[in-house]
């Protein structure tokens, strides 16, 4: 509930919530147990002396515990939007005024309801430090999109080079970006070649070689030579900048439904305030104005709703307490509650589907594959490229003893050279062969019509062999594919990568749809496509090209592993890489709802009935409901909703028990 604009302001909004209602609660404790009212129900007398207790403790409540609730409920009046806050503020301040007047000897004694209002500002400003403890906010997305770029840009200048700050740079500057740097600003390589990584950019898996000529974008990584490039774009016109706006449109553009319970706290003030009007009116016509004001005082006072106030804040927070338990952090619970009627998964694929980093998958040889494997890891031993680590990676994955390489060198395009045991060992790809006039090997063709980079090795000349290196899939990615098959959720994939790369992995999985060669411009563009057809969308991605799609979709799922600026533009959070993890939000998604459907038609069905009786709708036939019993009532009816809520911490949310549960019904 976006209670008087209190949600999402972080910490230390939080932190003053959480310390306003433990002071307040300390401050309850006296002002219930001294109070007439309340002793007279348990059955115990005040002392004389401790009658000015309530008063004066019940009035610093009310000015200070009850200082959001009223300024929450002005706010609603001048947005001519009356709910939750507006109806605690009514019923509060009746509460005081009736109290001091009871306590004065003007009013009735029966108006006496120091411990009511205690209770009442005590339970109300627990159920908002929870909500608002669900509500704070993490890293921001746009923050995080900046330290993407580089601190300082080293700029070619007529006497060598200086350093700047990018956002000093101009159009037409020359910039040096050193091996294992980020390119500062978009721009255009004007000498030297590389291998860059665009992969937090554009999603692509894999490295992309450029040279003289070739366009680059600002934060992208020269990974093993350096670069001279020529500023093109900076600031705002940058592609990290067009990201960065596609994020903040997307978000600000983003649907904030009301919360069910800001609904039924609505229609309760009118109701309420319907029903006090006709009591005074009805009870004033037959002639006891007198009890007119204890009935209406009495229903204003019971229909602020206590259980009504913590039925979705108990909800929430055991809920996002029990799914961190089960490695979901739950940032919006806007995004938790849609998650149930979401019917289409858009999962990105580099890092989702897959683990984001290349692997050798397949090897054909001349002599053995233990052999050849152990040959190219010596050659590529002293590289830092991706795909260098992944080939010594897997030779240690398979125990397998590396020869010590000398004399190392490598080549940008090209591939790297050693001395392996004496003789010359060379690793890279076509334009390898082409160097050495070698054919590739039989199964290069297969390899290629799969997606996978092709690596040849060659000793002394001679080809001697083979490698496929792919982005390797998660091995739970096909149990969640399965899994939301069988809740009739469609399963889209959508990645940077290149046609058959994407249709190889989306084939293995059974994936119903996907977009390919997407650029991270239209990612967004590609949900708002699938929106349009109807569809409610879920999309889970971990990079930085996500981010736009992410706060797009009707909820945005970033998993954990990712960057910054993906985990600040989702709704939810998964800790792990497991893509399993979404059926958990889904099914966590379902039992919050659940409860909190449940928690709103017991709460607000309390006031549905306690209301009218409270008003004398019975008096014809002696019934009267008093304001003690209204009390006890409104007691158990949050011990009811409280108690309801709790059941969610007997949810099992790890991916396995989810994936178990919907596979086996």
């Amino acid at each position: 509930m976006n209670h008087g604009g209190h949600a999402g302001h972080g910490a230390d909004h939080v932190a003053s919530f959480r310390r306003l209602f433990w002071i307040n609660l300390i401050l309850a404790v006296p002002v219930v147990a001294f109070s007439s009212m309340f002793a007279m129900i348990v059955g115990y007398d005040v002392p004389a002396w401790a009658a000015v207790i309530p008063p004066i403790l019940g009035t610093v409540m009310y000015v200070w515990g009850g200082w959001p609730f009223l300024t929450g409920a002005v706010q609603e009046i001048k947005a001519r939007k009356p709910g939750m806050m507006l109806l605690i503020g009514l019923a509060i301040t009746v509460a005081f005024v009736a109290s001091w007047g009871a306590s004065l000897g003007i009013l009735d004694h029966e108006l006496d309801f120091w411990w009511e209002l205690a209770l009442l500002i005590v339970i109300m400003l627990l159920g908002h430090w929870l909500e608002m403890r669900s509500l704070v906010q993490t890293t921001s997305a746009l923050d995080s999109l900046a330290a993407l770029l580089p601190d300082e840009a080293e700029r070619v200048t007529a006497h060598g080079t200086e350093t700047v700050s990018p956002a000093d740079l101009r159009v037409g500057d020359v910039v040096v970006v050193r091996p294992g740097g980020s390119v500062p600003a978009d721009g255009r390589i004007v000498d030297g070649r590389a291998a860059m990584d665009e992969s937090m950019v554009t999603g692509e898996s894999r490295t992309v070689d450029r040279a003289i000529g070739d366009a680059v974008t600002a934060g992208t990584v020269a990974t093993d030579s350096g670069l001279r490039v020529e500023v093109t774009a900076t600031g705002d016109d940058t592609t990290l900048a067009g990201i960065r706006r596609l994020v903040a449109e997307a978000q600000n553009s983003t649907s904030r439904a009301q919360l069910l319970a800001d609904r039924a706290a609505a229609w309760l003030f009118w109701f309420a305030l319907g029903a006090a009007a006709i009591t005074a009116v009805v009870w004033t016509a037959i002639g006891l104005p007198d009890d007119a004001v204890v009935r209406t005082i009495t229903v204003l006072v019971i229909a602020c709703p206590h259980a009504l106030g913590l039925a979705i804040p108990l909800v929430v927070s055991i809920a996002t307490e029990r799914a961190a338990r089960g490695g979901v952090l739950v940032k919006d619970r806007l995004a938790l509650e849609s998650m149930r009627t979401v019917d289409t998964v858009l999962f990105d694929k580099t890092g989702t589907l897959t683990k984001g980093e290349p692997t050798v998958v397949a090897i054909e040889s001349t002599t053995t594959e233990d052999q050849l494997l152990a040959l190219a890891a010596a050659a590529e031993a002293d590289s830092e490229h991706p795909l260098a680590k992944a080939i010594v990676r897997a030779a240690g994955e398979r125990g397998l003893d590396i020869p010590r390489a000398t004399d190392f060198t490598s080549s940008p395009a090209v591939g790297v050279r050693a001395l392996v045991d004496g003789r010359d060992v060379r690793v890279g790809g076509p334009r390898l062969l082409e160097d050495i006039g070698g054919e590739e090997v039989d199964a290069a063709a297969a390899w290629r019509a799969d997606g996978s980079i092709i690596l040849h090795v060659v000793r002394d000349g001679v080809v001697m062999g083979g490698l496929a290196l792919a982005d390797e899939v998660r091995p739970e990615s096909r149990e969640a594919v399965d899994a939301l098959h069988a809740l009739g959720i469609q399963v889209v994939m959508i990645t940077g990568d290149a046609d058959a790369v994407a249709h190889a992995v989306a084939t293995d999985l059974g994936i119903d749809r996907v977009f390919a060669g997407v650029r991270p411009e239209d990612k967004s563009a590609k949900v708002a496509e699938l929106q349009a057809e109807g569809r409610k969308v879920a999309m889970v991605g971990d990079g930085v090209n996500d981010a736009p799609a992410l706060a797009q979709a009707d909820v945005g799922i970033a998993i954990g592993a990712g960057t910054d600026v993906a985990i600040a533009s989702a709704g939810v959070i998964l800790a792990s890489s497991d893509p399993r993890s979404v059926l958990s939000v889904i099914e966590l998604s379902r039992a919050s709802y659940r409860k909190m459907a449940q928690n709103l038609w017991w709460a607000a069905g309390y006031n549905l009935i306690s209301v009218p009786l409270a008003a004398g709708v019975l008096a014809p036939i002696g019934f009267v409901l008093p304001m003690s019993v209204g009390a006890i009532l409104m007691s158990l009816s949050t011990i009811v909703v409280a108690l309801n809520a709790q059941l969610l911490r007997r949810l099992d949310l790890s991916p396995e028990a989810s994936v178990r549960a919907i596979l086996t019904t």
